[in-house]
């Protein structure tokens, strides 16, 4: 005699998905980006990287090649989407049923801001903000800091994935400079 039993995880019907969202420039996206979406992928079943569009900052690397980019380096992980997203984060969320957004925390300055984006989004749409706490090693990682080193000549081959380093470099040899 055969059991059967009904399926019980995110796939079976009637359970939805638990999606979060992880947003930034990622211009370029560092190691401590990936560990804080590599922590997130590990609680959630779909994680959404969005890539922030600002039209009035130019970047070292265009939107596209970002996407790119975090699609390699995240491959492994089997669960992220990365798109491009212009305007505000809790509408990006609305749209794709995504009730919470994973932030990275290094120190408390980045506190102070986050605390008072997440009031403002919860009050605005009921998503959620949850706070990681940052890996020691990355408390003092930028992206902007790491643009800055490299464009110097600086090592920066230990903040960022190898990929996004070869193309950093490749970036910055070709004469643009850094943002």
């Amino acid at each position: 005699m055969t059991v059967q039993t009904a399926p019980s995880g995110p796939e079976s019907e009637g359970n939805k998905l638990r999606r979060a969202v992880c947003p930034g420039s990622f211009d370029p996206i560092t190691n401590g980006h990936l560990d804080i979406i590599a922590r997130a992928s590990k609680l959630y079943d779909v994680v959404h990287v969005a890539v922030m569009i600002n039209q009035s900052k130019k970047g070292l690397f265009e939107i596209e090649e970002r996407i790119e980019l975090i699609r390699q380096v995240t491959a492994d992980f089997g669960n992220v989407e990365v798109e491009a997203f212009h305007g505000l984060l809790v509408d990006f969320c609305k749209q794709r049923d995504i009730p919470a957004i994973v932030k990275g925390l290094r120190a408390v300055s980045d506190f102070d801001y986050e605390l008072q984006m997440a009031q403002m989004n919860i009050g605005l749409s009921g998503v959620e903000t949850l706070f990681v706490p940052t890996n020691p090693t990355y408390s003092f990682l930028s992206s902007s800091l790491v643009k800055e080193v490299a464009a110097w000549g600086g090592d920066v081959s230990h903040l960022v994935p190898p990929l996004v380093h070869t193309k950093l470099t490749e970036r910055l040899a070709g004469g643009r400079p850094a943002s």
